[in-house]
Order: C-alpha cells, then structure tokens, then sequence
C-alpha cells in the first residue's frame, strides 16, 4: 500500500518503520498545515493534533482515500466526519487505541461491567497514566473505557476526578495521571468494603499502537464502509 502519514512525531515515525517492515511505502508525511496531494496515496492513517483531524480526515474522504485515524480529542467533529464518508462512500476506522491488547482489553472490560452491575456495593474507579507529552486529558482509551462500563451497567457518566464537581452514584471517577516516558496505563478497578477487583493493561511502548494501525489499515484496503477495530480483530 501507498501510506499517507498526518503527523510524524513518535508516533508517525513508529508507524512508518512498521510499515516498511511489512512492505508498504510512505508516500507523504504531513507534519503540520502544508500543502499536500493525498491522490497519490492509497490509504491514509491519522495520528495529528486535534484541531486538524477533520480536516485531515475530511479530505481524505473527498478525495477516495480511505482513513485510519487514532487521533483524540477531536470527537466533538466526530458526526461531521460520518457525514462527509458516508456522502462520498468513503472508508473510515476510528479507534481511541489501535493496539491488539488494548481493544481485547476494552471487551474484558465489558465484560466484567455486566458481571458487576449487580454488585452495589462496590465503587467503580478508571485510572489512566501516560507521558507528560500527551495533550488530551483523560485519554480516549480512559474515556472508552469509562463509556464501555457506562453502557454495561447503571452508570450515567464519567468525570475527571481532578476537575470532579458533584458526584453520585452514578458517577465514574477517571483518574488521570501524567509520567515521563510512560506509553499509556489503564486500570479499572471495583473496590468495595472486603475487597478490590482490578484489571490493568500497560504498554510497553507504541508499538502496539504502530503495529494495530497498519494491521487496520491492511483489512480495510479496497472496503467501503465505517468499521470499527471489533471489526478489524473480530472480536466481541
């Protein structure tokens, strides 16, 4: 495949070199708002800045080429870009994590949600930690974390426990913490009087992330359609 990056900062870099690995080639990188003809390439993958991403995507879209995007923080567009790929029958994935581990640990989460519903008597608590250069707080993996357990049980929201207001019962505290050098911690924890329930996934490095875009990129090559990485990993 003919690879377009949007954005080539550790992330990009790590997705170029997986990518030549597996014998794709990077016909643009696009670091910040220059100009670019995206034709040339045959998939994009998308790991910006926020107040690029729809733009980004938005191009992609009118111009036949099909998008992988992992950027966050952009969500509030999130409709908008549906709208621009399903008039132009265009190919989209978007995941608030790429990595294989990641999305099998997002269907463990579920998973546990539905088996804890009943259980009153513990609290539920979402814990994320990342290096100090990340931009969103809390990340999208905390926030699809938080909305797979929301979906699952009686919950109604999610607030950030450093900018908490009023909380409730109903309420998922997320808890963001920010480390130098750490690629990305999830932690889900269920705490009641006698005892703790916890499940935790840690990254090592972005690999992970890399190596699942391309693999999602490589499945959605010569599709048309909005796909999530359930889809990708068939799983769930």
């Amino acid at each position: 495949m003919k690879i377009a990056l949007f954005g080539y900062g550790k992330m990009g870099k790590e997705i170029e070199q997986i990518a030549l690995q597996r014998g794709h080639e990077i016909v643009l990188k696009i670091k910040g708002t220059e100009e670019y003809d995206i034709s040339q390439a045959d998939i994009a993958i998308d790991f910006s800045v926020p107040n690029a991403a729809l733009s980004n995507i938005v191009s992609c879209f009118r111009n036949n080429v099909p998008v992988i995007s992992g950027t966050t923080g952009w969500l509030d567009d999130f409709d908008k870009a549906i709208d621009v790929c399903k008039e132009n029958n265009g190919s989209f994935i978007y995941a608030s994590n790429f990595s294989i581990g990641v999305n099998i640990f997002f269907e463990l989460n579920k998973q546990l949600a539905k088996m804890m519903n009943s259980q009153k008597e513990y609290s539920i608590n979402v814990e994320e930690i990342h290096h100090t250069k990340k931009l969103d707080t809390p990340s999208g993996t905390a926030i699809t974390l938080a909305e797979g357990i929301i979906n699952n049980t009686s919950k109604r929201d999610w607030q950030l426990k450093e900018r908490q207001t009023q909380i409730n019962a109903e309420t998922i505290l997320i808890e963001a913490k920010r480390v130098p050098d750490v690629p990305g911690t999830h932690i889900i924890s269920y705490e009641s009087q006698i005892d703790s329930i916890e499940i935790k996934h840690t990254a090592h490095n972005r690999k992970g992330f890399a190596l699942g875009a391309i693999i999602a990129a490589e499945w959605l090559n010569h599709k048309i359609g909005i796909y999530t990485m359930k889809d990708v990993l068939n799983i769930g």
